[in-house]
């Protein structure tokens, strides 16, 4: 360990036992995925692909991804890696050691801010998806049109009582893994439930190869169509990167 990075390695080694750590590389790599795959990649990104220029937008997005995306991770990365404590103090932490200006502890207060604005949807939406477990485990979604189907969600958005009941239970799951830790909660939760997002998705696309408009749908999703991407359309690849 180089001598710059020693003082605040040697501060927190102390409180390696009292923060939960990953037990492997593997589990961090699936918890990562899951927080990088989010509803926009999966419920989004096929629609806005294909009115943006399909391959086109798709590269735009790669380009993205790799000119911002993946420097951005690999920062946060390192930052939690030498601070070892939260966005907050490891900013705090770093910057006092090398001297920077303070109001980089502001940088981890933001991220801290941003991810609570982000539950603060994306638990509503959590309380649709466990909603509609139930709703296609009961078989109401069977041999319905679309506009049948819209009016189903349609109702379940008109009734403020269902929808406060399902995303209260959402936050309820969330809490309890949070509670249990990085181990017990976090890292069990992640190695189950993402191989089975994986399972599912695989599923949806098996599933959409028996319908007969699979080859549509991939000409409409990877077809470039240079003429499609408009400056707007840049913007939108680099929302979800």
């Amino acid at each position: 360990m180089s001598e710059s990075h020693a003082p605040i390695a040697e501060a927190i080694e102390g409180s390696n036992a009292k923060r939960g750590l990953w037990s492997s590389r593997f589990a961090f790599i699936l918890a990562a995925t899951g927080s990088a795959v989010g509803l926009g990649n999966i419920w989004k990104f096929p629609y806005v692909t294909g009115e943006n220029g399909g391959g086109a937008f798709v590269l735009v997005y790669l380009l993205c991804i790799a000119a911002i995306g993946l420097p951005i991770m690999m920062a946060e990365v390192l930052i939690g890696r030498r601070g070892g404590r939260s966005p907050v103090n490891s900013l705090k932490a770093i910057a006092g050691h090398d001297r920077l200006n303070p109001a980089w502890r502001m940088v981890g207060a933001i991220g801290v801010i941003a991810g609570f604005l982000i539950l603060s949807f994306y638990s509503v939406i959590g309380g649709w998806a466990v909603s509609y477990v139930g709703t296609a485990a009961s078989g109401q979604l069977t041999g319905q049109s679309a506009d049948a189907i819209g009016a189903i969600f349609s109702d379940l958005l008109a009734d403020p009582v269902t929808l406060l009941m399902w995303h209260t239970l959402f936050m309820a799951l969330v809490m309890f893994v949070v509670a249990k830790g990085v181990r017990a909660g976090l890292e069990r939760a992640v190695t189950i439930l993402m191989p089975a997002l994986f399972l599912l998705l695989i599923t949806v696309v098996g599933y959409a190869m028996t319908t007969g408009e699979f080859g549509r749908a991939v000409t409409f999703l990877f077809q470039p169509d240079f003429s499609k991407l408009t400056t707007s359309g840049i913007l939108v690849a680099l929302a979800p990167a």
